[in-house]
């Protein structure tokens, strides 16, 4: 079975996949591929490079993600350019490894893990797509304190996104991370014993 997870920054999107890996699940992160497809020697980083300038790169020619943030946070515009030149190359890698593992792996759960999935009009991929929500104030509150945001740094930060609740509405599967991560844990549980997953 191969299902798609997401959730909103700062939702426990990361908790809830390790869990699922540690039940048996084989993981497929977005945000790993995403770094891989901009390590030196990668014609993605080459793109960006050409995009935005030789500034993006530290001095050893690894990518400066703070100088780089700093520019398409801020700009919708270079976001969207920076998206057009990784997101491709994501998705393609992220398809090629969700088909082998169905291939090697048929009764094994694949979970691909795509924080901007919606955004990004990847849900047809999947089986099912599994959000894991928070309400926005609790985005905020963990946001803040785990990165020593402000309330504006973590606004701007969730608003990038596509508003938790219109996600909750569009999942197929809704893993509520608000409470006790013991009560998150016994979903995540009910959901593999209704596939024959545990």
């Amino acid at each position: 079975m191969n299902i798609g997870l997401t959730g909103g920054i700062a939702t426990g999107k990361s908790s809830v996949s390790a869990f699922l890996a540690s039940k048996g699940a084989l993981l497929i992160d977005a945000d790993v591929i995403a770094r891989e497809v901009m390590l030196p020697g990668h014609p993605v980083l080459a793109a960006a490079v050409q995009r935005f300038g030789q500034a993006i790169l530290n001095e050893d020619g690894t990518l400066d993600r703070k100088k780089l943030g700093s520019i398409v946070f801020q700009n919708p515009e270079e976001r969207k350019a920076l998206e057009a030149i990784t997101h491709p190359a994501i998705r393609k890698e992220m398809r090629k490894r969700a088909a082998l593992y169905e291939l090697e792996h048929p009764d094994k759960l694949v979970v691909s893990d795509i924080p901007l999935l919606y955004e990004s009009g990847l849900e047809d991929g999947f089986e099912e797509v599994m959000v894991v929500y928070v309400p926005r104030s609790v985005q905020r509150d963990r946001l803040m304190s785990r990165d020593g945001m402000t309330d504006e740094q973590a606004d701007a930060r969730i608003d990038v996104q596509m508003d938790i609740e219109d996600k909750k509405q569009r999942a197929d599967v809704v893993i509520d991370n608000s409470g006790l991560w013991s009560e998150t844990e016994q979903q995540i549980i009910s959901f593999l014993h209704r596939k024959g997953l545990l």
